[in-house]
């Protein structure tokens, strides 16, 4: 097995922006928005306050960067599932709970990036704010249309019925509540899957 290499090697084999990006990205995760100065970033990144702000304008566009990539990866999910399983939308659901379950550990200690960022920003009109709602609504537009392929009974309900899962199993992961969740989590959205295709045929 190939060693996985230290950050400071890996990080600095990376161009100037994607180094301050993982900078930012360290630093968001494990201290918060609020608390973490465009000096400390620097700092992580080895680079100058001058050199971040030739790459971007203030540090909400950071943030909001930062997020897209973010929502990338839920998108990137999204399409494998899709890949792996092109006639099967059920399956294409399970493959989605099974990407969140399987992203929990991290969750355990570091928190969902998207759930941490709402708290810390009120501000609805905050460019990181939009940047999630934006993938959120996206993510539900697809969520229903999974569900409609499948021919499930009342699709927005039912990909409302599955966020609620998904998200839930995020926040009780974070605060610890409930244990096993990623398991418990595939129980559920399996059970509610099952429960909605009997009513179809019913």
């Amino acid at each position: 097995m190939t060693a996985t290499p230290s950050r400071p090697s890996r990080v600095a084999k990376l161009p100037p922006r994607e180094r301050i990006l993982d900078a930012a990205e360290e630093l968001f995760q494990s201290e918060g928005i609020l608390r973490v100065g465009v000096q400390a970033i620097a700092d992580r990144a080895e680079t100058t306050k001058a050199a971040i702000y030739r790459h971007f304008e203030t540090k909400d566009a950071l943030v909001a960067e930062w997020l897209r990539i973010v929502a990338a990866e839920y998108r990137a999910a999204f399409d494998r599932v899709g890949t792996a399983h092109p006639d099967d939308p059920g399956e294409q659901i399970l493959g989605l709970a099974r990407f969140i379950a399987e992203g929990l550990p991290t969750l355990s200690y570091r928190g969902c990036p998207f759930i941490n960022s709402l708290a810390e920003l009120p501000d609805r009109s905050h460019p990181a704010r939009q940047v999630i709602e934006e993938h959120k609504a996206d993510q539900t537009r697809r969520l229903i249309a999974l569900c409609e392929r499948a021919g499930l009974p009342d699709p927005g309900q039912t990909a409302a019925e599955i966020t609620f899962l998904l998200e839930g199993a995020q926040v009780s992961t974070q605060n610890g509540s409930v244990d096993q969740v990623g398991e418990r989590l595939m129980r559920i959205v399996e059970g509610l899957l099952d429960r909605r295709r009997a009513q179809a045929e019913s």
